[in-house]
């Protein structure tokens, strides 16, 4: 209890706090996407233990984050997961009569934790340096982030419904971390800011990679083509659905 009087510990409670702030948005949007395609009764309780076992598991990432990220190749890994993640979001699902909605729940729920785990490799080091190793400062910090999490996505949810351009936005955002992650890997991130300096652009304080622009518009432009492909491929299994329907009700009538 000591340290509840301690000015530092409310300090440091007050900047992971404002990092999680900073960095939820990011994981409402995934939240959002993943969730959107769910019965409407279903939609919270994907978003509730989504976010919620999103943030246990970050608990558990941030603890041993300082020596994960510096393996090579992990951020590699996780930008092609992401970069799947993300057009996968896009391709809308039409799932037969016969999948049981808790099936897409699980999915959904998956979908989250998968993503949220990806996109916190970076997350998770400012965290964990805000906390300086206070295991207690480090949990409180970040359960804090399970309300910030489920509001944003539910305000996400919401908007979504009027404006489905939030959603093509939304998977090019992720299309964008994952570029991120893609070139700031240990493998080659130095050979990169040496040989290759001209992909890293600065526009006022604002800085990016090249890399981060072609991520998200890979994203959204194969997302949108398989998007179209699964809807021509759909409407043709209608027709032969209807087809069917149509050849068996005739031969009743015979």
């Amino acid at each position: 209890m000591e340290m509840l009087n301690d000015p530092l510990f409310w300090a440091a409670l007050g900047q992971i706090t404002l990092i999680n702030i900073v960095l939820s948005g990011d994981n409402a949007v995934v939240i959002a996407l993943a969730a959107r395609s769910l019965p409407e009764h279903q939609q919270k309780k994907a978003i509730m233990w989504g976010a919620g076992a999103a943030v246990v598991m970050r608990i558990v990432l941030t603890i041993i984050a300082v020596e994960l990220l510096k393996w090579s190749f992990l951020k590699i890994i996780g930008a092609v997961l992401l970069f799947w993640i993300a057009v996968k979001l896009l391709v809308p699902e039409h799932d037969d009569e016969n999948v049981e909605s808790s099936d897409n729940l699980m999915k959904a729920i998956k979908t989250i934790l998968i993503a949220d785990l990806v996109m916190s490799l970076d997350n998770v080091i400012g965290v964990a340096a805000a906390a300086k190793g206070n295991i207690t400062l480090l949990i409180i910090g970040l359960a804090i982030s399970i309300p910030l999490v489920i509001f944003g996505a539910t305000m996400l949810m919401k908007v979504m419904e009027k404006w489905p351009v939030i959603i093509t936005i939304g998977a090019g955002l992720l299309g964008w971390v994952a570029g991120e992650m893609l070139v700031t890997d240990p493998f080659w991130a130095k050979a990169i800011e040496t040989n290759l300096p001209w992909l890293h652009m600065h526009i006022g304080a604002f800085e990016f990679s090249w890399v981060q622009v072609i991520g998200a518009a890979f994203v959204i432009l194969l997302g949108k083509h398989l998007a179209k492909k699964a809807d021509a491929q759909a409407e043709v299994d209608h027709k032969i659905v209807d087809l069917a329907a149509g050849d068996a009700a005739n031969q009743i009538k015979k």
